[in-house]
């Protein structure tokens, strides 16, 4: 099939260069959003360029559906997981530019003419990415130490009022978080220090929240990092082992990852 097809839409998960991937060498069961088969399309002669697309249906990403279906979290879901999938099937094979989640085209000749207004940009951002990899890096204050609750009481406090130990209790626990933080900052000099050696770009992200960051503590530090292969294993090693002799702090090193945060594609692109 060489088109989305009546009721449908091209939705578009990566820009490769053109052969990097032969069709032939796409897994047969690679499947994208809405369980449609993953297909190749080629830009104009000259381009040098191809997108990852399938066809979805064009009533799930009209402007009104597709604000209403973003809210809904369980399509929502369905939708990025479809999306990682794909980047990441083909990310294993060949250096991709990833997409915006939701970037859908009218048809595959849209899909053509993206890649051909968009291919210097695109071939820049591919040859900038070639060889490299993201890495994530999260740096969590976890539980710290003080006094457990219900523990007894230390010799010289037996005296003290409920109020009184009450409050001693507090700043005990408040003097702990404090020093974590500052242990937490000292880890995020140590893993920037390692960017600045090893990484070529460096990117912030908001830190995760509530059910985001679930029971691992609270999280203040939610950065990634583009890494040469040459240099992946020793970036991994080292972030890992940032929090060394730091209380209360915890390094969640996470890849490697297509390289999703370093993609920058054109804003207001034809489609």
């Amino acid at each position: 099939m060489s088109d989305a097809g009546p009721g449908r839409v091209s939705y578009a998960y990566a820009v490769l260069r053109e052969g990097a991937v032969p069709a032939k060498e796409l897994p047969a069961d690679l499947a994208g959003v809405a369980g449609a088969p993953v297909r190749l399309v080629s830009g104009p002669p000259g381009t040098e360029l191809a997108a990852a697309v399938s066809a979805v249906p064009a009533a799930d990403f009209q402007e009104a559906a597709l604000r209403r279906n973003l809210e809904d979290l369980a399509w929502l879901e369905a939708v990025a997981r479809a999306h990682h999938t794909v980047i990441e099937a083909l990310s294993a094979r060949a250096t991709v530019l990833p997409l915006r989640l939701a970037t859908v085209y009218l048809d595959d000749s849209r899909v053509r003419a993206v890649l051909a207004d968009c291919r210097a940009m695109f071939t820049a951002c591919l040859a900038r990415l070639e060889g490299h990899l993201e890495w994530g890096v999260k740096i969590y204050v976890t539980d710290v130490p003080g006094e457990a609750p219900g523990a007894p009481p230390a010799r010289d406090e037996a005296d003290l009022s409920p109020g009184r130990a009450y409050l001693r209790a507090r700043r005990v626990q408040r003097s702990s978080r404090e020093d974590a933080h500052r242990d937490a900052l000292e880890a995020a000099e140590r893993v920037a220090a390692i960017g600045r050696e090893l990484a070529v770009d460096h990117a912030r992200h908001r830190v995760q929240q509530g059910e985001l960051a679930g029971d691992a503590g609270e999280n203040v530090v939610n950065d990634a990092y583009l890494v040469a292969r040459d240099h992946a294993e020793d970036f991994r090693a080292r972030a890992q082992d940032a929090a060394a002799g730091l209380v209360g702090v915890r390094v969640e090193v996470t890849g490697p990852w297509a390289p999703y945060s370093f993609a920058a594609v054109p804003e207001g692109a034809p489609s």
